[in-house]
């Protein structure tokens, strides 16, 4: 079932987010530590703004999450100040220049996103264990997401992912701005409840 994330869920959440890192495969043990997956792209959100976010929940534990924000610009200026302090002490030496990369999300200037995305304020990041992707479940997550924030939102995944690519298609998502690494998709507010969610 689909239900509000619970900071017991906080564990799972996390292993899921490493498990489909890398471009949707599992990203364990290639960082220095296999905590910098969620706390660049699940820990600030759950910390932050838990109330949009929802899990996939198999009956033992979560499997799957959708998570984000309504304010895009809001949350990197509040993460910076909320969020960063509470991880910083983890990543005083990046292991390699791709770590150091990633540590950029954290640390470095709040990047100047896109112009293309300046209609689509919210933003998400979904993920499901592969057991349980192409059974529909990703468009629920999507649904009930959609149905909280109530305005456009965008996405940014790794330009090589194309099953995502397939997914988000499908789902109505349109392609907002690209670079070779990078490609970012929206989508507009619901026009109907989505289900009653």
């Amino acid at each position: 079932m689909i239900r509000a994330y619970r900071p017991a869920d906080r564990a799972a959440v996390h292993d899921v987010c490493v498990r489909t890192a890398d471009a949707g495969g599992d990203a364990r043990g290639q960082w220095s530590t296999d905590d910098l997956m969620p706390d660049l792209f699940a820990g600030p959100y759950l910390h932050l703004e838990p109330e949009l976010a929802f899990v996939l929940d198999d009956g033992g534990r979560a499997v799957g999450y959708v998570l984000g924000t309504r304010d895009t610009a809001a949350f990197h200026a509040r993460a910076r100040r909320e969020w960063v302090p509470l991880v910083a002490g983890k990543y005083r030496e990046p292991a390699s220049p791709a770590e150091a990369d990633l540590l950029g999300i954290l640390f470095g200037p709040v990047p100047s996103p896109p112009p293309e995305l300046a209609g689509h304020p919210a933003h998400l990041h979904i993920d499901l264990l592969p057991a349980y992707q192409r059974q529909g479940h990703g468009r629920a997550l999507l649904d009930r997401f959609r149905a909280a924030v109530r305005v456009p939102v965008h996405l940014g995944m790794a330009t090589r992912n194309t099953a995502a690519r397939a997914f988000y298609d499908r789902y109505g998502f349109r392609e907002l701005a690209r670079t070779p690494e990078l490609t970012y998709l929206g989508i507009d507010a619901p026009t109907t409840d989505l289900a009653g969610l």
